[in-house]
This record gives structure tokens, C-alpha cells and sequence, in this order.
């Protein structure tokens, strides 16, 4: 990325710091759900449950229909759009669509700062996760949830210096040099994470498709998991997906149908620290490869490695770092490249 570059996206990011405190006017908000399918269960026994302290049992059968592997979407309409198409916010693996919203140490997020641009911002909650609801195991869900203890995403995330970096006592962690996370939050941040599967990744390509079916032509913005999602969605609806924005991207599509997404302009970012983690080296490399094999069959993939773009000090959770506004900037600047806002 060139100086003149990279100057621009701090002009841009001073003006967007300035006015963080001006009212964010909306013409609409709502929230939908949308995706999912009807599961029969049979063959339980029936109980008699007590739903409140003193309560009169109920009988409850558990054999029955059952709506099962929807996902949750909120929408936020700026009244001043400035955005070709909506922009949709996918999250990673345990995790919800706060990823987006405000920091873990109050600034604000992702979500804010595209509402302040223009953009028409649909933010969801995928399938089994927050208020999308989760299904019953393993009579539905394959397997059981997987839960992260309070260390592991401090040294998985690039937030510690490697594995026993993290302490129950903040004073004695130790974080990798220059990080960018906002460690005062790091308390907050844990509490966002939720249970999550393994075995539940073709139904929440399901509903991603369903919401890109639903809302329309949309730029899908996605975080790590949500990788795997992003572009294996962007190969089954490449009418309706007008750019892909990764960030940290942790799966890829079919590297078979890679020709899909050639007419699809796609960014794609990686924080700092790569090289210091066990997986991540591998983690890029894959998706280089998938990269790579996009551009082969004539598409548009721009890379972005932010420490040689004067941006330094991510972690694995981008949109939280203290320069979180900084890379949106770069994403911004990106889409209007593109020529994707009005």
C-alpha cells in the first residue's frame, strides 16, 4: 500500500474520530430470523417440569415438531445512504454479531463506524449462536458444544505471547509487545463468548444464503470462522454478493469452484504477529492459496498484511483493537475504490 495511501486512511480516520460523538440518525431498525427447518422428535419420556420457584408443575412432552437452525438478523438503515448495497456482518467461532458492536472497553465498533459512513448494516447472530437459538444434542446438533475457558482466547487470539501467557491476575499476563487489544476489556470480551459446534456448518451456510437471499445484493464482511461461510455463500449466489471483505479469514470455500468469485472483488486482511503463532502461518497460507487460485482464474483479490501497511499491533479480533477505526478506515477507502458507495 502506497504513503499516499496510507495518509489518506489517517485523514479519514481523524475525521471519523471527530465526529464518533454525533448522533447516528436511522430512517429504520428491526431484526428478523430467517433460515432454519422443522425437526420431528420422538420416542421421550414426558415430565412434569416447575418453571418457577413455587410454581405448578407443568407436564411437558418433549416429542413433537421442532424449528431448529435459524439465525438471527438485526438491521440498522442509515437515513442517509451512502452505500451501493447493504453490508452484512458475519461473526467467528463463538462468538455473536456484538462482535461488531461496541468494544470491550466502550469505543465504539464496527457497526457504528459503517452506520456513520452510510451504509445500511445487517448484523446477525448465525445459526446456534445468541438469539438465534440452539437445538437440542445430540437428537439434533451432532456432537457436543464446544466452551473456551478464560485463557484460551487470551493465547489463541494473538493477545498473549504464546501458550501460559494468560493469568487470572491481569498484572501477570504477558502480552505480545505493541498489542493492540484493549487488555483493560479483556474481562468483558469473555463474557461475549458462547458455546459452539463443530458439526453445524451446512446449516448455517443455509441461512446465510437465506439472508443474502432475503435482503439482496450485499457486500459480506466476515471474521475468521465466518470465512468458510463468506465465500462458500459467495459460490452459491455470486449474483448477489458485490464484494467479499475477510478479515483473518479461518476457513476458505472450494478451491475447486475458486473461478466463481472472479467477478467478485474481494479485500482480504491479517493482523500481526502471524509468524509467532503455532496455526496462523498455516492458517494464511491457506487462504493465499485460495487467493491465488481466485486471481488465477482472472479475479480481483487485494491482501492486505496490516504491520506492512503501517498498521501494527492486531490481534486475531480486529474490529477490537485500539486502531480498530484505523483499519475500518482502510476498508472504507477499499469499498469506495470499488466504486461501491453512491
Amino acid at each position: 500500500m502506497s504513503r499516499i495511501a496510507i495518509a489518506s486512511i489517517a485523514a479519514l480516520l481523524m475525521v471519523g474520530q471527530a465526529r464518533a460523538a454525533d448522533p447516528i440518525t436511522l430512517r429504520d431498525m428491526g431484526s428478523f430470523h430467517v433460515g432454519g427447518r422443522l425437526v420431528e422428535i420422538s420416542g421421550k419420556p414426558v415430565r412434569e417440569v416447575v418453571f418457577a420457584p413455587g410454581g405448578v408443575p407443568a407436564k411437558v412432552d418433549p416429542n413433537g415438531t421442532y424449528q431448529v437452525e435459524q439465525m438471527y438478523v438485526q438491521y440498522f438503515l442509515p437515513a442517509n445512504e451512502k452505500g451501493a448495497y447493504p453490508l452484512l456482518m458475519w461473526h467467528g467461532g463463538g462468538l455473536t454479531g456484538v462482535t461488531y458492536e461496541t468494544t470491550p472497553d466502550g469505543r465504539e465498533g464496527w457497526l457504528n463506524y459503517f452506520l456513520r459512513k452510510g451504509w445500511a448494516v445487517y448484523n446477525s447472530d448465525a445459526v446456534e449462536r445468541g438469539r438465534a437459538g440452539w437445538a437440542q444434542y445430540p437428537d439434533i446438533f451432532k456432537g457436543e458444544p464446544v466452551f473456551l475457558t478464560t485463557a484460551n482466547p487470551f493465547e489463541r487470539f494473538r493477545i498473549g505471547d504464546g501458550p501460559n501467557s494468560y493469568d487470572p491476575d491481569p498484572a501477570k499476563r504477558k502480552l505480545l509487545p505493541g498489542n493492540q487489544f484493549p487488555v483493560e476489556g479483556y474481562e468483558n470480551f469473555v463474557k461475549q463468548n458462547v458455546p459452539r459446534w463443530t458439526t453445524t456448518d451446512d446449516a448455517t451456510i443455509a441461512a446465510y444464503i437465506a439472508e443474502i437471499d432475503r435482503v439482496g445484493p450485499s457486500v459480506l464482511l466476515f471474521h475468521s470462522q465466518a470465512g468458510t461461510f463468506g465465500f462458500k455463500v459467495a459460490q452459491a449466489r455470486p449474483d448477489k454478493v458485490k464484494a467479499l471483505i475477510a478479515i483473518e479469514p479461518a476457513g476458505i470455500g472450494d478451491l475447486a469452484k475458486a473461478d466463481v468469485l472472479k467477478n467478485i472483488p474481494t479485500l482480504i486482511i491479517y493482523g500481526d504477529y502471524i509468524e509467532r503463532d503455532s496455526r496462523w502461518p498455516k492458517i494464511r497460507a491457506n487462504g493465499i492459496a485460495f487467493a491465488e487460485a481466485i486471481k488465477a482464474a482472472g479475479g480481483s483479490v487485494d491482501i492486505v498484511d496490516l504491520p506492512q501497511a503501517g498498521i501494527k499491533g492486531n490481534s486475531h479480533m480486529v474490529m477490537m483493537d485500539k486502531n480498530n477505526l484505523e483499519v475500518a478506515a482502510l476498508i472504507q477507502k477499499w469499498l469506495e475504490g470499488k466504486g461501491l458507495t453512491k
